[in-house]
């Protein structure tokens, strides 16, 4: 069953009570995926590289807000955003509706997300002059691209209750449509983790993290 919350910054989530979980931190969804995800993921992708377009798989599409925040951003920006999201139970367009996220992004995004997003389950749409995007509603470990990504974001459940999502048989295939230079950021940072990403040739770099929580990580493909 999925109820709304109510987190610390005053955002809403959701809660999985299969899973056991919330989509977002409970102390403030809004400011984890600022933090995490647009500031130490896009913001920085995008000082160190001037890119004017870009790419993005995430791994737990979800309610939408770390796509919804990244086009935002992109289309204010002027930078062309090709966004692919992994999500295989989506949620229905009435849930998405209902989590309040017009009021922390521009109107047009908004309206234009959930005009498109039904469409976006099925292929690639255009929401905008700048923004691409398409929801692929396959299991991580069933996914498959010949594209390459400059941006990771590894949003998938807490180890504790998806251990599967974050051993070397689901991250070792999407690192490898990590393009050089790019960049690979999520909220959870362990030994374990570390250690893997280290394995597969990414320089790992511990940041602070958002609210509730001590440090993050990002892991960066050398160019070279």
């Amino acid at each position: 069953m999925l109820n709304f919350v109510t987190t610390g910054d005053g955002s809403k989530t959701i809660f999985n009570s299969e899973v056991g979980e919330n989509y977002h931190s409970k102390h403030g969804a809004l400011q984890e995926s600022l933090h995490v995800f647009v500031g130490a993921g896009l913001t920085y992708f995008l000082d160190r590289s001037n890119a004017k377009e870009l790419s993005i798989l995430e791994v737990g599409f979800g309610t939408g807000l770390n796509f919804l925040l990244s086009a935002d951003h992109c289309t204010e920006k002027q930078i062309q955003l090709d966004y692919t999201g992994i999500e295989a139970y989506p949620l229905s367009l009435e849930m998405i509706g209902q989590t309040g996220y017009d009021q922390y992004l521009s109107q047009a995004i908004w309206t234009d997300f959930l005009t498109n997003y039904v469409s976006s389950l099925n292929g690639s749409v255009e929401l905008n002059s700048f923004c691409r995007l398409q929801i692929d509603c396959r299991k991580l470990l069933d996914f498959k691209s010949t594209q390459q990504f400059d941006l990771i974001y590894f949003d998938a459940f807490a180890a504790a209750h998806q251990p599967e999502m974050w051993g070397q048989a689901a991250i070792g295939p999407i690192i490898a449509l990590l393009k050089p230079g790019g960049i690979f950021v999520t909220y959870a940072i362990t030994g374990d983790l570390k250690r893997l990403l280290k394995g597969l040739g990414l320089e790992v770099q511990k940041v602070r993290g958002a609210p509730g929580k001590r440090e993050m990580l990002r892991a960066v493909r050398p160019i070279f």
